[in-house]
């Protein structure tokens, strides 16, 4: 049996080069599932992402997932993408496996915590303020060269991370500080900045909407203070100012002290994200 991909749809394209299209798996021409693949926003056309592969249930346990990734990869390839992105949820065990076994390499999660009732109480001697509009301009410069540099440290090409950078800031700060539901607060510690936290409302998962973690940061002379998990805490007091119930966040492979933490105040990992080199 042969499994291939069928179009099901026009491939749509945009001025800036991004291509997405929608496919039918078929096997002897058979639709056994669909897959939608696309360019990965903010990372420009040479970066691919595989969304919502599906086999019908009937068709499942053959291989056919399996078949249809590596198709789907081939694709890519002809697109001129030089890596392939997936985000899988973290309860499908049967897709993680697959991706494992097909050479996907785990890049970064994303994780939620379903709030409390009450605002947390934030630890003794913590002061919260806005950030100034001077603090803004040195911080935004020195965020988006850490998230890049942290994208190019788990293997994307520095053009890409930096057009990522700056993408994301474009989406999620448009208006800077005075972004409508942003937020970008600084946290002193016995009269010295102790960290900085960028908070605002994003799509959680299909359908679901909640606050976000966009950026945490605490300062290298207060490491080890306890101001990680008070910056976490203020989070939370943040969007439940805000009537938010969820509050969710991206971790990046590896940060497994920041894991470790979002685990203890109880947050859960709800999307895997992994890549893969496509030769």
């Amino acid at each position: 049996m042969t499994t291939t991909l069928r179009p099901a749809g026009p491939l749509q394209q945009t001025p800036d080069g991004d291509r997405s299209r929608t496919y039918d798996v078929c096997v002897n021409s058979r639709r056994v599932g669909s897959v939608r693949l696309a360019t990965a926003p903010g990372f420009g056309p040479a970066s691919g992402v595989i969304e919502a592969l599906g086999i019908d249930e009937k068709d499942r346990r053959r291989g056919r997932g399996t078949v249809a990734a590596l198709a789907a990869e081939e694709v890519l390839r002809g697109w001129g993408c030089g890596q392939v992105q997936i985000s899988v949820p973290a309860g499908a065990e049967a897709a993680l496996r697959m991706a494992d076994a097909l050479g996907y390499t785990e890049r970064s999660r994303n994780m939620v915590k379903e709030l409390p009732g009450e605002p947390p109480v934030l630890p003794p001697g913590i002061e919260v303020r806005p950030m100034t509009e001077a603090e803004f301009t040195v911080w935004e410069a020195k965020a988006k060269d850490g998230f890049a540099r942290s994208w190019i440290d788990r293997g994307v090409p520095e053009d890409q991370a930096r057009a990522k950078a700056d993408a994301s800031h474009r989406a999620y700060l448009p208006q800077g500080l005075a972004t409508p539901g942003a937020a970008i607060n600084v946290a002193v510690l016995d009269g010295e900045v102790a960290g900085f936290l960028w908070t605002g409302r994003i799509e959680l998962e299909p359908g679901v909407q909640g606050a976000f973690v966009y950026d945490i940061e605490v300062a290298e002379a207060q490491r080890g203070r306890g101001c990680g998990r008070a910056l976490m805490l203020l989070a939370e007091r943040v969007a439940l100012d805000a009537g938010e119930r969820l509050l969710g966040l991206h971790v990046f492979a590896g940060n497994t002290p920041a894991i470790r933490l979002y685990e203890s105040l109880g947050y859960r990992t709800t999307f895997v994200n992994s890549y893969k080199t496509l030769l």
